[in-house]
């Protein structure tokens, strides 16, 4: 630190003592040296009005030279010291008279003494060697660089001299000054001295743009007036210069394949050569020469070989069809060849700088390429041609012909075509290879051709059923599988499989078809040369459409069928007895016999020289039922009347009828007796009875008529007469009809009529008084009988002075 820096510390701490708290200890202590100064550190002491501060050699009692320092001064320097020496520092605290209060000290050195620059030199452009005097007692040295516009400052640590500074700019005025640095510190900095650095090197490129030229270019060096390059060949002490002010130079003449060096430099305008830079540069190698070509591993791979050129790395050899390959020794192979081609071979040297010029085409025709496609014609029967395209460069070809059993055949052609035998039901393997000057192609596409398998013989047919055909035949040489069609005028059936017999089902009804059996086989498919055999299916299935009864005994069968030319049996089955059966070779007919209430099936079967066809579907059907045997009506009251019958075979419900012209009235049950209501009194009614079968076929029955009784009387009164007699008195419906009046007491009957037809009546004696009579007036039948359900009237007889009293119950008025 020079003496300047000394005195501003000594001016900031002596700001900062004065706010130290003072102490009752005193502490010194080296903050820093120089080559002739120290500066001091100390502690406030409490009461001191001044400070003294002196060093002495060390070892010496002799003061050296002190300095004095106000109360409020802490830090402070002292001068005139001895550089690179050893002291002993004192501080001493000082009352107003001066007297020491109290004292520390503090042992150092100073620093070496300054250098002294010898010279100053630029070798590089980034660096620049400063020589100096080394002075005793340092242990290193600073050198310090910087710009007179400040825009740059460096130190640099050596340990002696000379000493380079580095990251410095191209072409640049420095000032250096040199530091002599120990364990106390450093010195003053030396006298400076200005130096320059030198011009940058051009950075150069080079390439070779032949085997016998290098060119270098650099980009443009600044302040450089003047360039130069020298040159010199690898393994050789002979150089050549060139001087150039501009930045490229092609250099000629030179050695293919040989490395050279270039190294350049700049100069300035004071004429100081600037930094050099070499580039290394190896020329194109030559090109190749006595080129070889051979083929190996049959003929698909191409050995090219040639005489080695200096400087070369690799060689690349290069065919007109796009092939290449690489290699670093003299010889190299292409794969795969192409057929049937004219190739054209070049080599090419290559190096670090580039490739040569490629060596004179070489010409080598390839082999000739397979013929494809193949194909097979049959020109007839048992004779075969095997057919190519034709391919370029061929001499002649050969087709080889292979059956299945083992024969061989070789065929060799001009041409593009050879004739072979061919069978039946054999399979071949055909190849051809193509030939010329340069060998056999390789193997081209196989065709592998099977001939169609033959016809299948011994062919025999026989129904399995109605719908059904089986066909047998002998298996036949090269067929995988058998195809058995049935043909008529609507389609086809067809059956695959790979026995010699087959089935063919859902064939039509009364159809002729053409049965062909075809041998077949995965490459040809089938043989339909092969003669077909006519098969005629059995008729179609009849259907019944209707049955009619044409009487009680009889009906009638109504068919449709597609068939032609047949006979049709109907058979009529009942539950019991033999079938009945009628034949027509139309669509209807009769049959007769059948009793009432039976149920049967219908059906149909057409017959032709084919066969039967199935029976057609069962229809059923029942003849009327029959008509119950006995049929019985019974008035059960003036407005009802029960009808009762016998059972009737086939009859499941009965619908029973009183018709008259005063009504009608109707019973519908399943039973065989039947209550109706709704009866008119003394009216003459027709019976009839319809019975119904469960498919509601039905019987009309007509029996006897039937007569209701008159009706019961109207009106009934009773009137007291003489002697112990009532008269009874009532209005008839009929003056025709004749009644009776029935008197019933508890201990005798009496009844009395009407002397005449159309009189209303009667008188009844020997009445008891006090008793009760049931009066009952009834119409009298015809044939005698009385009339049941009239009602009757209850009536009280009593006593009185004169005769009888009567009184008639259930709210009916008395009598007297």
């Amino acid at each position: 630190m020079d003496l300047c820096g000394i005195k501003l510390w000594m001016f900031l701490l002596g700001i900062i003592s004065q706010n130290a708290v003072q102490g009752s200890t005193l502490t010194i202590s080296i903050y820093t040296v120089t080559s002739k100064s120290a500066v001091l550190r100390w502690s406030s002491f409490s009461g001191s009005s001044s400070y003294r501060v002196t060093a002495f050699l060390r070892n010496s009692v002799e003061p050296s030279v002190f300095s004095s320092f106000s109360q409020n001064t802490l830090i402070g320097s002292i001068n005139s010291l001895s550089p690179n020496t050893a002291y002993t520092f004192q501080v001493e605290a000082l009352d107003g008279s001066m007297t020491v209060l109290a004292q520390s000290s503090v042992d150092g050195f100073t620093a070496p003494d300054v250098p002294t620059i010898k010279t100053a030199s630029s070798k590089q452009s980034q660096n620049m060697t400063v020589e100096f005097v080394e002075v005793p007692g340092a242990t290193s040295y600073v050198i310090r660089a910087e710009t007179s516009d400040g825009s740059f400052f460096s130190e640099t640590s050596v340990l002696g001299s000379p000493g380079t500074v580095v990251g410095l700019q191209p072409y640049t005025d420095y000032t250096l000054s040199v530091i002599s640095v120990n364990n106390a510190g450093r010195s003053q900095p030396s006298e400076f001295v200005q130096a320059k650095t030198v011009l940058a090197a051009p950075q150069m490129t080079s390439s070779s743009p032949s085997n016998s030229s290098i060119a270098v270019l650099w980009a443009p060096v600044p302040h450089a007036v003047l360039y130069s390059l020298s040159i010199i060949r690898e393994g050789s002490f002979l150089q050549s210069r060139v001087n150039t002010t501009n930045t490229s130079v092609t250099i000629d003449s030179l050695e293919a394949g040989t490395n050279y060096c270039i190294k350049g430099n700049a100069w300035s305008p004071e004429s100081v050569p600037g930094d050099d830079f070499t580039v290394c540069q190896i020329t194109r190698p030559s090109t190749p020469q006595s080129v070889v070509l051979q083929t190996v591993s049959g003929m698909t791979t191409l050995s090219v070989s040639w005489a080695s050129v200096h400087g070369a790395d690799q060689y690349t050899v290069i065919s007109s069809s796009g092939l290449n390959c690489t290699s670093s020794s003299s010889t190299c192979t292409l794969t795969p060849l192409s057929c049937g081609q004219i190739q054209y071979i070049s080599v090419t040297a290559m190096n670090q700088a580039g490739p040569s010029l490629p060596s004179d085409p070489q010409q080598f025709i390839t082999f000739p390429c397979p013929p494809q496609p193949l194909r097979v014609d049959e020109i007839a029967a048992g004779n075969c041609s095997v057919i190519w395209s034709a391919v370029s460069y061929v001499d002649y070809y050969t087709a080889f012909i292979k059956r299945d059993d083992g024969t061989e055949e070789t065929c060799n052609s001009t041409g593009t075509s050879c004739n072979f035998n061919c069978h039946c039901g054999y399979s071949y393997i055909m190849s051809v290879f193509a030939n010329n000057q340069a060998g056999s192609s390789p193997p081209g596409p196989v065709l592998n051709q099977t001939t169609l398998p033959c016809c299948p013989g011994n062919m025999s047919v026989s129904s399995l059923s109605w719908e059904s055909v089986m066909i047998s035949w002998m298996a036949v040489r090269g067929a995988d599988v058998y195809e058995t069609r049935a043909v008529d005028a609507d389609g086809e059936l067809v059956c695959n499989d790979t026995s010699p017999v087959c089935v063919l089902s859902d064939l039509t009804c009364n159809t002729r078809y053409s049965l062909l059996v075809a041998a077949c086989n995965d490459p040809r498919g089938c043989n339909r040369t092969c003669s077909p055999q006519t098969y005629q299916t059995a008729p179609c299935m009849p259907e019944i459409v209707q049955v009619t009864q044409s009487n009680t005994s009889s009906i009638n069968i109504t068919w449709t069928s597609a068939n032609s030319a047949a006979n049709y049996t109907v058979s009529v089955i009942g539950s019991v007895g033999n079938p009945l059966t009628c034949q027509s070779g139309g669509t209807s007919c009769t049959v007769t016999g059948l009793p009432c209430g039976t149920s049967y099936r219908i059906n149909a079967i057409a017959s032709t020289a084919a066969g039967l066809s199935m029976p057609s579907y069962s229809v059923p059907f029942e003849t009327a039922p029959c008509c119950p045997k006995n049929l019985s009506v019974l008035q059960v009251t003036q407005a009802m009347s029960n009808i009762s019958w016998s059972a009737a075979q086939g009859a499941q419900s009965f619908i029973a009828s009183l018709t008259s012209s005063r009504g009608h009235a109707q019973c519908h049950t399943t039973q065989t007796t039947c209550l109706m209501g709704c009866i008119t009194c003394g009216t003459n009614y027709t019976v009839s009875l319809e019975a119904i079968s469960s498919s509601g076929h039905t019987a009309e029955c007509t029996y006897h008529g039937f007569s209701t009784s008159e009706c019961c009387p109207s009106g009934i009164r009773l009137f007291r007469r003489a002697n112990n007699t009532l008269r009874v008195q009532w209005r008839s419906s009929s003056p025709l009809s004749n009644y009776t009046a029935q008197v019933t007491g508890s201990t005798s009957s009496r009844a009395c009529s009407p002397p005449q037809l159309g009189q209303n009546t009667c008188d009844v004696s020997d009445v008891t008084c006090g008793d009760v009579y049931s009066v009952v007036v009834a119409p009298v039948n015809p044939d005698g009988t009385v009339v049941q359900f009239c009602s009757s009237r209850m009536y009280s007889v009593f006593c009185s002075g004169s005769g009888v009293g009567m009184v008639l119950y259930r709210g009916r008025r008395s009598v007297d």
